[in-house]
């Protein structure tokens, strides 16, 4: 197993500090709410308990809400406190919480092509992601085709097709309409045929509450299956940040259907529910391979769950 992004040379420092900015608005509710609560005083039960409920308002979980401050009191109860040491705190918690998690994106060498299905609802920003990971995939001097499997929204194909010439990825693609689990297994024959390193395959965006869309989802998990019975090698949910605690369901419904393998959660600079990344840890413990929080080709990268931490918690 390869980890793809082991030799990435992309600029950490300048990296988090876009993460950072990106988990403002999540981190000036929390931050805002621990200042008010603790301003150099003893740490007692009704301050511990006006915590736990503003990290659970901050989308961070009941569990993990209880564990945080469970943690913070065994260590400080009684003693005095200030805002930046409970920020400091809580930062370290979360990152252990998330560290079991932050687990790189790894693809066997000997699978040719990796195949990795990317599934979500609608406007998750499914394609986005797409053409960002090929670029980086590109970057690494792998050899990476993209399935344009939305065929119900020609919008949809235009769009990957310019993430294709951007990131300089053939994108294989249908008529409006055409079948998605046909249009898939042409493509895996396709990429076999060259000996593409990698095919990424787009869907449509789907509900998790409509049957027969998670069903057309199945269908084409099981075409796949068919010409290759060890893909899809990766099935990556999208996740939408703004979403907030529905996040949860959309997990429950795509890893009952397709059996999810990771996550990639993305426009956490448009939310102040970036909290909900600690939740989902708690209770999927699925790998959340990558973070977004922009529009452009870069704006994607591996999750590390120090940087997420302490971006949560506006520390430097």
């Amino acid at each position: 197993m390869t980890d793809i992004h082991k030799a990435d040379t992309h600029d950490h420092t300048g990296w988090f500090k876009r993460l950072a900015a990106g988990l403002g608005k999540s981190s000036v509710q929390l931050t805002s709410g621990i200042s008010e609560l603790f301003t150099k005083k003893q740490l007692d039960n009704n301050t511990l308990q006006c915590l736990e409920d503003l990290l659970i308002t901050s989308d961070i979980g009941v569990g993990p809400a209880a564990q945080l401050t469970a943690e913070l009191a065994r260590a400080n109860f009684g003693k005095n406190t200030s805002a930046i040491m409970v920020r400091q705190a809580l930062a370290d918690n979360i990152a252990a919480i998330l560290a079991p998690v932050a687990r790189p994106l790894e693809l066997d060498e000997d699978n040719k092509p990796s195949v990795i299905l990317v599934v979500g609802i609608n406007g998750a920003g499914k394609t986005t992601t797409i053409g960002k990971l090929a670029n980086q995939f590109r970057e690494h001097k792998l050899s990476v085709s993209l399935v344009a499997g939305d065929t119900y929204r020609a919008a949809a194909v235009e769009q990957l097709q310019i993430w294709g010439k951007r990131s300089g990825c053939p994108v294989l693609a249908a008529k409006t309409g055409a079948d998605a689990a046909s249009l898939t297994f042409d493509s895996i024959r396709t990429a076999k045929g060259r000996g593409d390193d990698i095919l990424l395959v787009d869907t449509a965006g789907r509900l998790q509450n409509k049957d027969h869309l998670m069903a057309e989802l199945q269908k084409i998990v099981r075409v796949i299956n068919k010409i290759d019975d060890t893909a899809p090698h990766a099935t990556l949910l999208v996740l939408d940040a703004t979403v907030g605690q529905n996040a949860h369901a959309q997990v429950e419904a795509f890893k009952n259907t397709v059996g999810i393998t990771g996550l990639v959660v993305t426009k956490l600079d448009g939310t102040a529910k970036g909290g909900v990344v600690v939740a989902l840890a708690d209770r999927f413990h699925l790998p959340v391979h990558y973070v977004g929080i922009g529009e452009d080709i870069e704006d994607l990268r591996p999750f590390k769950a120090v940087d997420f931490a302490r971006g949560l918690l506006g520390l430097s």
